[in-house]
C-alpha cells in the first residue's frame, strides 16, 4: 500500500515577499535541468486534432477524396484478452417486436431458470413484516454480543414529610381594570369593524364591475 499524503503542499504556507522573490529569482536565473532522455518510445498518432482544425479546407478536401479512393489497409486486430459472455445486449433487446418478449416472458412463467442456491456470508436480519410495513430495526436484532443489563438507578428516599399534603395555593386575586387599556380595546374594536366594512364594499364593487363586463362582453360580440 501506498501511503497517500493529502496534506497541503508547501507551497501555501510560504509568505508573500518570500514567494514573490522566489519567482523573481525563477524569472532572472532559472534552475538549469539536465536534458530530458526518453527511454519509452514514441508512438506514431498521426495529425493531432488541434493542428487538423488549422488546415486549409482544401487539404481537407484531397484528404477525404484520398480516404475515400484508397483506404489505408490496416492489421487485423489482435485481441490479447479473453472476450467473455455477457449474453445479449440491453441495445439489441429492445430492437426485438413484441411477439419475442411475449414468448420470452411465457417461458420464464412456465419454465424458470434455475440458479444455483445464494451463500450468505453475513448473518440475515429479521425484516419485522417489511413487507406490510417499513419499520425500524432494533438495535438488538443487530448486535451479535450477549445483552448486558445495567442495574437502575438508585431512587432518592422520599422524607415523611412530603407525603403531607400541601395546602392549596392562594386563588389570585384580579388586577383592577385601567380605563386606559379599555378605551383602547374598544377603539381597536372598533377599527375591525370598519375595516371589516370597507372590505366588503370593496368586494362588492370588484363582483359588481366584473359582472358588468362580462355582460358587456357577451353584449356587443
Amino acid at each position: 500500500m501506498v501511503d497517500l499524503d493529502i496534506s497541503p503542499p508547501e507551497e501555501l504556507t510560504v509568505s508573500l515577499w518570500r514567494s514573490l522573490l522566489l519567482n523573481v529569482i525563477d524569472r532572472v536565473a532559472p534552475e538549469r535541468l539536465p536534458p530530458l532522455e526518453l527511454t519509452s518510445k514514441p508512438v506514431a498518432v498521426g495529425i493531432l486534432f488541434g493542428d487538423l482544425l488549422e488546415l486549409p479546407w482544401y487539404r481537407t478536401v484531397f484528404s477525404n477524396l484520398s480516404d475515400v479512393i484508397s483506404t489505408d489497409t490496416l492489421p487485423p486486430l489482435q485481441l490479447e484478452s479473453r472476450p467473455v459472455d455477457v449474453g445479449e445486449l440491453f441495445g439489441d433487446q429492445l430492437n426485438h417486436g413484441w411477439w419475442y418478449t411475449l414468448l420470452g416472458s411465457i417461458r420464464d412463467r412456465l419454465a424458470p431458470e434455475k440458479l444455483p442456491p445464494l451463500q450468505l456470508t453475513s448473518r440475515p436480519i429479521p425484516a419485522f413484516g417489511a413487507d406490510a410495513s417499513l419499520r425500524i430495526l432494533d438495535w438488538s436484532s443487530l448486535i451479535s454480543t450477549q445483552k448486558v443489563f445495567l442495574p437502575d438507578a438508585p431512587r432518592e428516599a422520599q422524607s415523611p414529610t412530603a407525603s403531607v399534603q400541601q395546602p392549596a395555593p392562594p386563588e389570585p386575586v384580579a388586577a383592577p381594570r385601567r380605563p386606559d387599556l379599555l378605551a383602547a380595546r374598544l377603539q381597536m374594536m372598533r377599527d375591525l369593524g370598519r375595516t371589516k366594512f370597507r372590505r366588503r364594499i370593496w368586494i362588492g364593487l370588484a363582483a359588481a364591475e366584473a359582472v358588468f363586463l362580462i355582460v358587456a362582453l357577451f353584449k356587443f360580440v
